[in-house]
């Protein structure tokens, strides 16, 4: 450490240097002095003179001389209060001399450096002049490097001790304060302090290089995206680079396909020139087969015919009799099956018979049984069945009544339980409804936007955010959220209809924007999105007042306001709103839309939303009886319009109601009353729901009642069915039987009864004659049969063997035959196949091969024209690939190509030089706050290495204090210890005295008295001195505590110290100093005695 030199023993120098020290101070107007020149001697310097003779006011201006503050010499607080009461200004001069090797740039000052300093009432300005008293410097820092140089610190007490410092010194016991003492006169204090300020420094600097370091994280990030979209580019361009080579590949491609169907073809032809002689063979053997087939089938034939001379009679004979065996066969089971018609027919007729007689016999034995007593019993039968069947009858209606009247009211009341529930069903689906529109209400007014496509619609324009650099002109949408009503919101219905759709819309420059913006609406999932295309640069359109509507009701365009003339323009083209009428009510509408024939005119709108629009066709105007308004019907249009009103003037015209699914007030200026009105009307449609619910838990109440009521009134009436239908079944068992008693057996019906079976008898005899004639003729077919069946087998016996002959003769012709006919098919299937298959096939085939060596030719000109071979060949050759397959292969790359094209605007090269340009920015701040953290960490350990220098010094110091301190009271015959503490900030002196040599104890200076106590603390004073090094020191009052014989040995010791040392010292004292002894180098002077 270059500001504190400690040594071990002190060795006078046999050359000194008289470097720094102090040769003349002169004061002006300072302090108590109007003048002072005091001229020093280079070794002790004795200044003594009463108190207020202004012998202090010398280190005063000595200390303010060297740039001391005025708070430091604790004697004033400001440096005007130096200057002397009634003066304008102080000056303070101090002659140092310049001399020796120590010298401070001699070649500048000479052997004499004067530093003059003066102060006024607002400033004050230290000059350094030269031996011949001209300046020099004026500067501060001059002034700093000459201090640094000689080493002076008049804030050492060490080298100046001021009176208020030694009485502090001498008189404080505190250990803390000697410490500080101690710790200020070695320069450790210094040191510590810088090192301090160092290590805050560091501290600093670290965050501030931490800080850096941190700044260049967001431009490595970027520098990471940046590398990322290089390398999807250099990706984009692989992508191109395979196309080139699937194009080159796809041309060749087509060239070696071909010659692969070249292969192929060839090899097909080869095969079918092999069919051809397999094919002939099979010609030949079949003919060769057919040959023998046909000789063979005429020998046959003339066997045949031989045959048939032979068997031609009987055959005729046989064919005769098997003719007439068939028809007698014939006849014979005619003639049975009509005999058993005709027996069965009699059967039933005689059955008819045994019926008849039955019956008669029944009526008479019936008409024995009835009497007259027994008729009358049964009429009184019938009075009281009948009485009682009526009685029966009267319950049943009224309970039929009843259960009626109770289906009726059952009916009703189920209407009734369901129109409630309708009705409960409409109330909660108008709550449901009014809900959403509150919440749509409530989103729209933290964000008016969502008004015109909800949630869709903020999707929407943050992927338009996202891409917008991508758009030529960015879109202009929702045009609703451009809009302002201009008057209210009076209008905001009627504008939201005329406008319609057209409020939900984007607006483009262009086509290519319209694409880009469709596909941020497909990124954000908003389906059918409306897209007009219009110029932005045309001005706002100027409508010229004659092709406004001739009217006093305001048009649409006249009711909102934008800030766009492009919305504005779009309202005027694609929506006609200068043309659209807004009218309050329905009279109105129809005499501005019918009655006033208003030119330029297109739809009216009512305040409520209605449009009257304008149809074509052919209508017939007819009254509803609900709506006395005029409903117009068209006679030529299939179209039905739900719209309440309708109108004609030459033309169609209709009102169309409001579209209820798209709510209005989109365009009003607060949702607030909308909100208020909506819950009001939401609280309303609750309190009918409620009360439909009561309203249904009563009406299903009495359905319940009823339903009882109408379960025990069908029980009742059932009952009273079953009673009335056995009454009823009771009185007609004894009306029937009455009536057959009355009615029985009469003679007429008994005499047509026996005509009747005289009748049936005759003709049973007649159809039994006829039965026996039949019989006769079926025996007479039967034996006719019989015999043609006996000559017929006699005919077959006798010609067997001939026959047998001619049928297995025809029979193997007829092998033959079929033989003959399936080889000669067989010969003409293969003939077919030679002439219409084999032979065309090779024509074809050949015909192939020649048109694909053409294509070859073509193919392989076209394919050069794109790249030589030997590239295909360098690539790989060919895979076998089909030119379909790298076609679709080559479509799905140029599909991802410009997929991957469209992300990135910026070319690949414009990427990587802005990424190399970055890199060698980011490159050269890293290298930079590399370097400042080397730096840091250097002065890290310069820093931990002085501290580590610190702290040896600080341990030497304390050790040489000791042994110093010990030297100077040996002199006296005491000896101490002085105790330092670094870590508690303590320095405590302990003395053990010539009285107390017996024992062992040691007692602190505060046990001593106040003269043992004054030289102690002077002992530690001149160790100090001795671990100080500078050219001069001064101590002022040091003697102020101690007696006379302390104060001669204290004197004595401090001029041995002082001529051993070397330095230049001056003693200012108030006391007498007669008893120093005498010398040449010991200077003495007194001060002049104050006036009083």
């Amino acid at each position: 450490m270059a500001d504190s030199r400690v040594f071990g023993e002190t060795v006078p120098s046999p050359a000194r240097s008289l470097a720094g020290i102090i040769s003349k101070i002169r004061v002006e107007n300072f302090m108590c002095h109007s003048s002072l020149q005091i001229e020093f001697g280079e070794w002790v310097n004795f200044i003594t003179g009463q108190n207020g003779s202004g012998k202090s006011a010398i280190l005063t201006a000595l200390c303010v001389a060297f740039g001391c503050r005025a708070k430091d010499t604790q004697r004033a607080s400001k440096l005007k209060d130096f200057i002397k009461t009634g003066c304008s200004y102080a000056d303070v001069q101090v002659e140092i001399k310049n001399q020796g090797v120590d010298a401070f740039k001699p070649e500048m000052y000479g052997d004499v450096i004067i530093i003059e300093r003066r102060i006024t009432e607002t400033t004050s300005s230290t000059v350094l002049k030269d031996h011949q008293g001209r300046k020099v410097a004026s500067r501060k820092e001059e002034l700093h490097e000459l201090i640094e140089h000689f080493n002076i610190d008049v804030e050492n007490p060490c080298v100046v001790m001021s009176q208020d410092k030694s009485r502090e010194f001498l008189h404080s016991g505190s250990d803390k304060d000697k410490f500080k003492f101690f710790f200020k006169a070695t320069l450790l204090q210094q040191v510590d302090d810088l090192l301090e300020s160092i290590k805050l420094n560091l501290t600093s600097a670290n965050g501030l290089i931490v800080e850096l370091e941190a700044s260049i994280t967001p431009i490595l990030k970027e520098l990471n995206e940046l590398q990322g979209k290089i390398k999807n580019m250099e990706h984009v361009e692989e992508i191109s680079q395979q196309v080139q080579q699937l194009k080159k590949k796809l041309a060749w491609s087509w060239v070696y396909d071909v010659d692969k169907q070249l292969l192929e073809q060839s090899a097909k032809i080869e095969k079918l020139k092999d069919r051809i002689p397999t094919c002939q063979a099979r010609i030949d053997r079949q003919l060769g087969k057919v040959e023998e087939l046909r000789e063979l089938l005429t020998k046959k034939k003339t066997q045949i015919a031989r045959l048939m001379e032979k068997t031609s009679e009987v055959r005729r004979m046989k064919e005769e009799l098997q003719q007439s065996l068939s028809l007698a066969t014939k006849e014979r089971l005619e003639l049975e099956e009509e005999h058993g018609r005709r027996a069965n027919h009699i059967q039933k007729m005689v059955k008819r018979v045994r019926w008849l007689e039955q019956q008669v016999q029944d009526m008479h034995e019936q008409h024995l049984k009835n009497t007259q007593a027994e008729e009358s019993e049964i009429e009184e039968k019938l009075k009281g069945l009948q009485d009682e069947f009526d009685g029966a009858n009267l319950i049943l209606t009224r309970l039929r009544e009843e259960e009626s009247a109770l289906s009726e009211s059952l009916s009703m009341g189920m209407n009734e339980i369901k129109k409630i529930a309708d009705e409960i069903q409409d109330y909660e689906r108008k709550h449901r409804e009014i809900c959403s529109n509150i919440r749509e209400l409530r989103q729209h007014q933290t964000n008016k936007v969502t008004a015109f496509g909800g949630d869709r619609v903020i999707h929407l324009l943050h992927a338009i955010e996202r891409h917008h650099q991508r758009f030529k002109r960015p879109p202009i949408g929702p045009i609703g959220a451009h809009l302002t009503l201009v008057n209210g919101d009076m209008w905001a219905p009627a504008a939201e209809s005329a406008i319609g759709k057209l409020l939900n819309a984007f607006i483009v420059t262009d086509h290519k924007d319209s694409l880009l913006l469709r596909g941020c609406a497909r990124e954000a999932n908003y389906n059918h999105l409306q897209i007009i295309i219009y110029d932005f640069s045309r001005p706002r359109l100027n409508i010229p007042h004659h092709m406004l509507p001739q009217t006093k009701h305001p048009t649409t365009l006249s009711v909102v306001h934008s800030d766009n003339p492009t919305v504005v323009n779009v309202l005027v083209d694609m929506g006609n709103a200068e043309r659209q009428v807004l009218v309050r009510d329905y009279d109105v509408g129809k005499a501005v839309a019918f009655d006033q024939r208003v030119s330029n005119l297109k739809e009216v709108y009512t305040l409520d939303g209605y449009k009257i629009a304008e149809k074509k066709g052919r209508l017939l105007r007819r009254e509803d009886k609900e709506d006395h308004r005029p409903r117009i019907d068209f006679q030529h249009s299939r179209d039905h319009l739900p719209s309440p009103v309708r109108f004609t003037r030459g033309s169609v015209q209709t009102i169309l109601p409001p579209n209820k699914r798209v709510r209005t007030g989109r365009l009003c200026s607060s949702f607030d009353d909308q909100i208020k009105d909506l819950e009001r009307d939401s609280s309303n449609v609750q309190e009918q729901a409620q009360q439909g619910q009561r309203r249904k838990r009563d009406a299903e109440g009495d359905i319940r009642e009823l339903d009882d009521k109408l379960r025990n009134v069908k029980r009742r009436r059932l009952n009273a069915e079953r009673e009335l239908m056995s009454k009823k079944l009771a009185l007609q068992d004894v009306k029937n039987s009455f009536v057959a008693e009355a009615n029985s057996a009469p003679a007429s019906t008994v005499d047509e009864l026996r005509q009747e079976i005289s009748k049936i008898q005759d003709e049973i005899q007649e159809k039994e004659i006829l039965l026996e004639k039949f019989r006769v003729r079926m025996n007479e077919a039967e034996a006719k049969a019989k015999d043609l069946k006996l000559s017929f087998e006699n005919l077959c016996e006798s010609a067997k063997g001939e026959i047998d002959a001619f049928e297995e003769a025809e029979r193997k012709l007829m092998l033959i035959e079929e033989d003959l006919s399936s080889a000669e098919t067989e010969k003409t299937h293969y003939e077919g196949v030679m002439n219409s298959k084999v032979l065309p096939d090779i024509k074809e085939a050949e015909a192939q091969y020649q048109e694909l060596e053409h294509n070859r030719k073509e193919s392989c000109k076209k394919a050069s024209i794109i790249c030589p071979e030997s590239e295909i060949e360098a690539l790989g050759g060919w895979d076998g690939s089909t030119p379909e397959q790298l076609s679709a292969q080559l479509n799905r790359l140029n599909q991802r190509l410009q997929h991957e094209s469209q992300k990135y605007s910026d070319s690949i090269d414009d990427l990587r030089m802005l990424y190399e340009k970055k890199e060698r920015k980011i490159l050269r701040k890293q290298q930079t706050y590399k370097a400042f953290r080397e730096k840091l960490n250097a002065c890290q350990k310069a820093l931990e290495l002085r501290w580590s220098k610190f702290d040896r010094n600080a341990t030497l110091l304390k050790r040489q204090l000791t042994w110093q301190f010990n030297g100077h009271l040996r002199k006296k015959g005491i000896s101490g210890h002085i105790k330092v503490s670094y870590k508690e900030k303590t320095l405590a002196v302990e003395v053990k005295m010539p009285q107390d040599a017996s024992s062992s104890a040691v007692r602190d200076t505060r046990g001593l008295s106040g003269g043992e106590r004054s030289f102690s603390t002077l002992c530690f004073a001149l160790a100090l001195h001795e671990m100080t090094e500078a050219p001069f020191r001064a101590m002022d009052e040091f003697d102020v505590f101690m007696d006379a014989v302390s104060r001669k040995i204290s004197l004595d010791t401090l001029v041995d110290f002082a001529l051993a040392q070397g330095s230049q010292w001056i003693f200012i004292t108030p006391h007498d100093i007669s008893m120093v002894k005498q010398g040449d180098r010991i200077k003495k002077q007194q001060m002049a005695a104050p006036r009083s």
